[in-house]
């Protein structure tokens, strides 16, 4: 049987926090508590699959911590959970991390700035790039988007992304409470102001990334806390400025395979056949039943890929088109290296 080039753990919305457990303004039961178990469940499944890295897509921990002066601790206690896997680690930016930490914080504890010193990226953002260790050509590239680069949160008043995210709920979302979607009808309910969106030089970053993804022969997975396609999330979770990210995948969709996300707290996927894009969002850790698991192993092959589901996790085949005779090659060229 094919081995895969690579493998990665996935996993999404742990949002522990040390407190009872209650219920998502649906009425949907969470387990604040039993969360973090879950998470480290998952991460000791990560380890004995021996996975090559893993990815959590946002909201490591639940608002709920700032309110009880616990953001400290919680972050420290997840964070700790992921040492443990003693293999590279992808954190997203979700809205709940930014409830409890600043930015910088948030992008030196999660790891963010050591990927961005790597590729020689600076500033203050939480975007960045990480390639997994496949050798040699054809290689995949894992793109991470900031979906609060343009937000009420994460930035003081008075940035401009900060007014920019002002302007853009002012003009979409007539509540005066903008956490609310009230009133608005169909795509237009992304607009509250736990959103966020790209902003204009992080498109121009995905775009020239991309490109790079190209020339290099690189395929692409492409990572957001919050959701990128209509079709696979209630409206509320979408990324405010998703169709301009569509649109640029489009342009490049010989080299996108596949948008993971989170945020929803629910399982959602879209074939699109158009670009010929998977985009999966996946179910999140804190609403999973106490005892389940709520995790996937994703294995990359040169035709395909596998997500191997946990429990309330769902499971998938996505056929990817490798686009380069050197994919058998590399399989058998591969080999494990140290971290």
């Amino acid at each position: 049987m094919t081995s895969p080039l690579f493998k990665f753990g996935l996993i999404s919305d742990i949002q522990w926090a040390d407190i009872p457990d209650g219920k998502s303004f649906h009425g949907t039961p969470r387990y604040y508590r039993e969360a973090l178990f879950s998470a480290r469940r998952a991460v000791a499944a990560f380890k004995a699959e021996k996975v090559d890295l893993a990815i959590h897509l946002g909201d490591i921990i639940d608002f709920h911590n700032s309110h009880h002066g616990l953001s400290e601790m919680a972050l420290e206690a997840a964070i700790e959970c992921f040492d443990t896997l003693e293999r590279p680690t992808i954190h997203c930016i979700g809205n709940h991390c930014l409830y409890n930490h600043t930015r910088d914080v948030l992008n030196s504890r999660l790891g963010i700035d050591a990927h961005k010193e790597k590729i020689s990226l600076a500033g203050e953002h939480s975007y960045f790039t990480f390639t997994p260790p496949v050798i040699p050509s054809p290689g995949y590239k894992f793109i991470v988007l900031d979906g609060y680069d343009v937000s009420f949160l994460g930035w003081p008043p008075g940035n401009p992304l900060h007014e920019k995210a002002v302007e853009i709920l002012n003009t979409h979302n007539p509540n005066e409470e903008k956490n609310s979607n009230n009133g608005l009808e169909g795509l237009e309910k992304r607009f509250v102001k736990f959103g966020g969106g790209c902003s204009d030089a992080q498109l121009d970053w995905l775009r020239l990334e991309l490109q790079k993804c190209r020339e290099t022969q690189h395929k692409a997975f492409i990572c957001c806390h919050l959701c990128l396609h209509p079709k696979t999330c209630a409206p509320t979770c979408l990324l405010w400025n998703f169709d301009q990210v569509q649109g640029i995948l489009s342009e490049y969709s010989d080299v996108v395979v596949a948008t993971l996300a989170g945020h929803a707290h629910r399982d959602g996927y879209y074939y699109d056949p158009a670009t010929g894009i998977h985009n999966r969002v996946c179910a999140g850790v804190l609403e999973a039943e106490p005892g389940s698991d709520c995790f996937g192993i994703v294995e990359v092959y040169c035709d395909r890929i596998e997500v191997k589901g946990r429990d309330s996790f769902g499971s998938g085949v996505w056929e990817v088109n490798s686009g380069n005779g050197n994919c058998e090659d590399t399989l058998r060229k591969k080999k494990e290296l140290p971290f």
